[in-house]
């Protein structure tokens, strides 16, 4: 009979390409992958892997083995999903995966949100933006919070995914309490704004991305002379007068003292912020509770997003 977390395994190693990411991904060696992969065929009768001295490949029977795989385990998830139900109390596990910034904002009126719940635990982990979609599609996550920019890539759901709109994420100008433009009075001018030292994410961000999309309204900026990993990290710098940024509003959630917060002028640059979850497990109880719970999360950030609210002293 064949192993259901060695046709998990299979998948991963289908959406990943080589043995190697697919022990990343998972945490394990590559040795102990391609074991589990050889015990897989072994069960199959049938060769699934073309290796070589450094590749491995999937055979056509290894290509139709995953299809089928993906529907067994689609299947499974939906059958436990369907007893759980009816228990109707939610328990267990249920690990969310987010960016950085939505992590720190959501975290706490989710713990606040789902600790009625004592039977269900919540593990909430940070996840590089592009990453979260994958995860819930491999298994490895139930729930991943992702991060969809205007005018870069959308996030689509298939059959095998919902996507749950949750909020929108204005990029907002920070700069220093003594900036002549923290000064709510004072028109935002980005042509007066265009020669600032900017500091901003390496190019290839969604952010940096953001930030140019503003500045070339202008005529485009000088080359940004600061960048830095982390929007925590530029908004400290910000707040001790080293430079201006553009960030999304909701990096400034957990409040940062210091830093004066406007809104751009014309139409905002934003994001879309949304739920990803697998189709097979909406209806069960922890993960529908969970889902309730950002709902309720993204309503309390969405009030708090207007740029004044994040202006400190």
């Amino acid at each position: 009979m064949l192993d259901l977390r060695r046709l998990a395994l299979l998948c991963e190693f289908a959406r990943r390409g080589s043995i190697a990411a697919t022990a990343t991904a998972l945490g394990y060696s590559a040795s102990a992958v391609s074991q589990q992969l050889a015990a897989l065929e072994r069960e199959a009768g049938s060769v699934l892997l073309d290796r070589t001295s450094r590749s491995a490949e999937l055979t056509e029977a290894g290509h139709r083995l995953v299809e089928h795989a993906q529907r067994i385990l689609a299947m499974v998830e939906a059958a436990e999903s369907d007893l759980s139900a009816h228990a109707a109390t939610p328990s267990g596990r249920v690990v969310v995966t987010a960016f950085p910034t939505a992590a720190v904002a959501f975290a706490p009126v989710l713990a606040r949100s789902l600790r009625r719940h004592t039977s269900l635990s919540l593990r909430l982990r940070q996840s590089r933006s592009g990453r979260g979609m994958r995860e819930v599609q491999s298994g490895a996550v139930d729930i991943a919070l992702v991060d969809d920019w205007y005018g870069g890539v959308r996030v689509r759901g298939d059959d095998a995914l919902r996507v749950y709109p949750l909020l929108q994420d204005p990029i907002v100008l920070v700069v220093p309490r003594r900036h002549p433009m923290a000064d709510p009075s004072v028109p935002v001018d980005m042509w007066a704004l265009r020669d600032e030292s900017w500091m901003a994410t390496p190019d290839g961000e969604p952010s940096r991305l953001a930030v140019d999309r503003l500045l070339a309204d202008v005529g485009g900026a000088h080359p940004v002379p600061w960048e830095f990993e982390g929007l925590g990290t530029i908004l400290s710098l910000v707040a001790k007068g080293i430079g201006i940024a553009a960030v999304p509003a909701l990096a400034l959630a957990a409040g940062v003292r210091g830093v004066a917060v406007r809104e751009f002028p014309g139409e905002p640059v934003s994001r879309e912020v949304k739920a990803v979850v697998r189709s097979s497990s909406v209806n069960r109880p922890s993960v529908a509770a969970t889902l309730r719970a950002l709902h309720v999360a993204a309503r309390y950030l969405s009030a708090d997003l207007a740029p004044v609210r994040f202006s400190a002293e």
